[in-house]
């Protein structure tokens, strides 16, 4: 069986000049485009071992080819694929033709190459990068975590699972989008095209994250907004929301602190805030309030205007959000310092407990902590860092902006904790009893209880719900980026000149997915989101881009991809974290949630079993995407079933990157 192979992989743009005018066995320049000889072509081996281009036909093309190379198409245009220049036999290796690239389409992707941003500052990336992965998370779900399983011996757990499974990954996915120069979908053409459906399941699950984190910003505005008073709103009892039972210990009566007690913090917060007393569950949700949906609005007019002309606005706003929350962390640092009791609370947070390095649960937590804390498997590190420049070193990047947001998260640990013991001085309790709030009520309750029975209240409120809030608006252009870079990239002829108008689009859907959330029960929907639709669905997510990048398209060629554009390989740390360490890693942690899933509880409400089903479903309906493309790509795809299997497994399409961008001295 014959087929018909092209002279070259592209063919001259506007030169009338035949391509096959080049030496045999060098690659060409054409039109600011370099164009691998036909011997690079990609190779179908019959045992299936090698699904990318052979590294030893690259080396073979030429040493300035960078292993990029003219766009290639796997389909002909206007059904005319063959080339009439001759055809070459078969050998004991099946070969895939590469056919013509038309040149009106092979213009308009050189075009969209050349018309592609990139950031104008190097530390407009790093801010961005800095400002994605630290979020709120690092300010209450570290600290928390970090108590809970053995204050400071857990650090052994959590440093080991970043250097051999976080930081890897983080490495990984941004080498991944500045080699390729494409978002989260349209990038699987040139690594594994059957995993294609990875990148429409990441875009499902930022619209999710994206219904629900924003939510939590709008309580932050919320507080915001009401902490322009002389007296903050949630210090005294004798407001409209509360109750009989609440009891405000930091008046200067003698006031006794009983089991029935509730501060007036915690009222303000689930009485006024969220209004959870007018919902019974997720069965009755009640109402929207109209308070949190004002301030939801604002927030995502805000998120559009920084997004919407792309990473040239959003690098500039960056400046102020990424870096205001380190000058107000280092403000309230140095206030609980100098608060009586701090002490116990570093001690509470610090002191450590090496039995708890013996339970499976303490490494489980370090895993996912370490790996939603660095974000892998989102989108947004490749989309942000296909905006870079081609040698940018995004290997120094990784190692900087993990390293920052992981003290960041350590450093929070003492601003949340010196407070925590300022609280349990003040009510002559044990830190254990007072650091009983997790999640977002360690914000909202706890900590907003202490600032406000600090001196200059009014001023400390307000400039930390302002660091929340910058802590969280990153996060969600982070996200959404992820989001717009991935389909602009994949659908360029429909939206690639409309930004604007598919990012406003963007924005009004997830804030009509979010209505759910801003009920009076908003916030037990923000606990099962927050549970279910993510944590599961995004391990596996990581999980299958890591096997596919070292398994299908091969460690060795993405090794030789990071050797292109840094000027040196990746060592074997490097090598065997990705092959092994890094997929068992994030197989450990997904058994591990699958197995035992969390009950969940929030304020006085069970959560019914019911919601477990429907959280799974919730996760499920994302990842499900992956296994549907793989079928329905196996079944477009034409000939026998191993053929099928072998070219789905195959790049479609070879990197293309400016002439001028390639190092002439590469090997």
């Amino acid at each position: 069986m014959e087929k018909k192979t092209t002279s070259n992989e592209t063919e001259p743009l506007t030169s009338k000049k035949d391509t096959s005018d080049c030496s045999k066995g060098e690659d060409c320049k054409e039109n600011g485009l370099v164009v691998r000889n036909p011997k690079s072509a990609l190779r179908l081996v019959e045992d299936g071992n090698k699904a990318h281009p052979s590294q030893g036909d690259k080396g073979e093309a030429a040493q300035i080819s960078n292993g990029y190379s003219g766009v290639q198409s796997s389909a002909p245009c206007n059904g005319e694929g063959e080339d009439a220049q001759g055809t070459a036999p078969a050998a004991t290796t099946t070969t895939t033709t590469t056919s013509t690239t038309c040149g009106a389409e092979a213009q308009q992707q050189l075009m969209e190459l050349e018309d592609r941003e990139t950031w104008s500052k190097k530390i407009d990336f790093l801010l961005s990068v800095i400002g994605y992965a630290v979020d709120l998370g690092n300010v209450w779900r570290f600290p928390y975590i970090c108590y809970q399983n053995g204050g400071g011996a857990f650090l052994i757990p959590y440093t080991i699972m970043a250097l051999f499974g976080g930081i890897p990954l983080f490495y990984m996915e941004l080498a991944l989008g500045q080699y390729h120069r494409n978002g989260c979908i349209s990038i699987w053409r040139k690594i594994c095209p059957i995993f294609k459906g990875i990148g429409f399941a990441i875009c499902i699950i930022d619209l999710y994250v994206a219904s629900y984190y924003n939510t939590i910003m709008a309580w932050a505005f919320y507080y915001l907004i009401s902490s322009f008073t002389a007296e903050l709103p949630w210090t005294s009892c004798t407001n409209p929301w509360n109750t009989g039972n609440c009891t405000n210990y930091f008046s200067k009566d003698n006031v006794s602190w009983s089991q029935h007690s509730i501060s007036p913090a915690e009222e303000f917060y689930t009485r006024q805030v969220l209004q959870v007393h007018r919902s019974n569950g997720l069965d009755d949700l009640g109402g929207i309030s109209w308070q949190l949906t004002l301030c939801l609005l604002l927030i995502f007019t805000i998120v559009y205007f920084s997004i919407w002309k792309g990473v040239k606005t959003s690098g500039k706003v960056v400046w102020v959000t990424a870096t205001f929350p380190y000058i107000i962390l280092f403000i309230l640092l140095v206030r609980g310092a100098t608060l009586p009791g701090a002490w116990r609370g570093v001690l509470y947070y610090l002191k450590p407990d090496w039995q708890k390095l013996l339970a499976t649960e303490v490494w489980v937590d370090a895993a996912a902590q370490i790996f939603f804390s660095l974000g892998p498997g989102f989108g947004v590190l490749l989309a942000y860092s296909s905006y870079n420049k081609f040698h940018n070193n995004c290997y120094q990047d990784a190692l900087v902006t993990s390293t920052v947001n992981c003290l960041t998260s350590f450093v929070s640990g003492f601003v949340i904790f010196t407070v925590l013991g300022y609280m349990a001085e003040m009510r002559n309790e044990d830190v254990s009893e007072v650091a009983k709030d997790t999640g977002p009520s360690l914000l909202f309750i706890t900590y907003a209880e202490a600032i406000a029975n600090m001196p200059a209240s009014t001023f400390f409120a307000i400039i930390f719900f302002l660091m929340l809030l910058t802590l969280g608006l990153d996060s969600t252009f982070a996200g959404l980026e992820g989001v717009i870079t991935g389909v602009l990239d994949e659908f360029p002829h429909v939206w690639g000149k409309r930004r604007e108008l598919f990012v406003l689009g963007l924005t009004i859907l997830c804030f009509l997915g979010s209505l759910a959330t801003l009920t009076f029960g908003g916030a037990y929907v923000v606990k099962l989101f927050e549970e279910y639709a993510t944590g599961p669905a995004v391990l596996t997510v990581v999980f299958l881009e890591a096997v596919a990048v070292s398994w299908f398209y091969g460690i060795t060629q993405f090794c030789h991809d990071v050797k292109e554009m840094l000027g040196s390989a990746p060592g074997w740390y490097w090598r065997v974290c990705w092959v092994a360490i890094s997929p068992l890693f994030l197989l450990f942690v997904t058994c591990s949630f699958l197995s035992s899933p969390p009950e969940l509880r929030l304020f006085d409400y069970d959560y019914p079993y019911w919601t477990t089903v429907v959280g799974y479903c919730i996760g499920t309906s994302s990842i499900i995407f992956i296994p549907i493309y793989m079928i329905y790509r196996l079944v477009i795809t034409p000939g026998t079933l191993k053929e099928r299997i072998l070219k789905s497994i195959t790049p479609e399409t070879a990197t293309e990157i400016p002439f001028g961008d390639i190092r002439m001295n590469a090997v």
